[in-house]
């Protein structure tokens, strides 16, 4: 246990979940007071326009030295906010938990038992996603995508159910990039990961924040964040269409001494083809090249990952304090 602070820390990213948030800090306190343990439920809302932030404060207010309110003043994405929770978590074992009741509070106990054994990460199967078509299979590839990439397999990446030892935490919140993903940064410093099971329900209320779009920027945080082999795979692809193009220039060039020129008339759009797949690969290479030197320019800058503009429930309230997580152990020690 950390020291004068809980054992656990709940961590809840919140944007427009007014329909589901009274209903998720009614279970999470019934959980986590079943647990017997000190903990504190911290709820960030990443600039929220519905009543969320006014839900939060009520919660606050209502349920001292148990609930923290972290409000960002602005949108910056699911990681960001999870990041900004970490930074105020004073727990031994953080749990982090999305605002939607999919996956439900009492599957928390699971995660303490397991990481109780030992783990330094422990990550949730959901079990009969109650999911569409379509986010189970953007889900598979990207999965499959960060198990050949991490070597690590765990099986459900996309799951924001997941348990953290304090150690984990603290190496994550020294990190300097501005493109983060998770569950994938906290395995590269987990000695012992795990998995288990738990339930997943259908969403009762709200809609889905991830859209198609946000979806696709994820693959490439995904693909950026984690490593350069798309780099390499785009040499070798190069290479092969290369070769490929050579050998059927030569492959062309026999055929007209052959056949004479009016056979090679006959191959202008075979030509053309060709070049369209030059052209298209030159453009992908430069696009993925371009993604990667985007994000060097953003961690160049050094600006910071999100900016809280209040905390509410620690006592003292905390307003307009700029988060650099390249700082974050002056505000620990303090």
């Amino acid at each position: 246990m950390t020291k004068n602070g809980p054992y656990l820390s709940v961590v809840v990213p919140v944007y427009n979940e007014q329909e589901n948030l009274d209903e998720l800090i009614c279970k999470c306190l019934l959980v986590c007071n079943s647990i017997e343990r000190p903990y504190e439920l911290i709820l960030v809302d990443d600039g929220s326009r519905d009543r969320s932030p006014e839900i939060i404060s009520n919660a606050v207010f209502e349920n001292q030295g148990k609930v923290i309110g972290v409000f960002l003043n602005r949108n910056y994405g699911q990681h960001a906010a999870v990041m900004a929770g970490f930074e105020e978590s004073k727990g031994e074992v953080i749990v982090t938990l999305d605002a939607d009741l999919q996956n439900p509070p009492e599957e928390i106990p699971k995660l303490i038992n397991e990481i109780e054994k030992g783990f330094d990460v422990v990550g949730s199967v959901r079990l009969n996603r109650a999911d569409t078509i379509f986010r189970k299979l953007s889900s598979f590839l990207v999965n499959k995508t960060v198990q050949k990439a991490t070597g690590v397999m765990m099986h459900d990446y996309g799951c924001m159910l997941r348990s953290y030892r304090r150690h984990v935490v603290d190496a994550m919140l020294m990190c300097h990039e501005r493109s983060t993903f998770i569950p994938i940064l906290a395995n590269s410093f987990a000695r012992n990961t795990t998995e288990i099971e738990v339930r997943h329900d259908k969403r009762s209320n709200g809609k889905s924040k991830y859209s198609l779009w946000k979806l696709v920027n994820l693959q490439f945080d995904l693909m950026t964040s984690m490593t350069t082999f798309p780099l390499r795979l785009l040499s070798v692809i190069g290479a092969v269409i290369s070769i490929t193009g050579m050998g059927f220039g030569a492959f062309l060039f026999l055929m007209r001494l052959i056949y004479g020129p009016r056979w090679s008339a006959q191959g202008v759009f075979t030509l053309f083809a060709i070049l369209f797949i030059f052209i298209g690969a030159q453009f992908i290479g430069m696009g993925l090249m371009g993604e990667y030197i985007g994000r060097i320019y953003k961690d160049v800058r050094a600006r910071p990952r999100y900016f809280v503009q209040q905390v509410l429930g620690r006592g003292i309230q905390k307003q307009g304090s700029s988060l650099e997580l390249l700082n974050n152990k002056s505000r620990r020690s303090a």
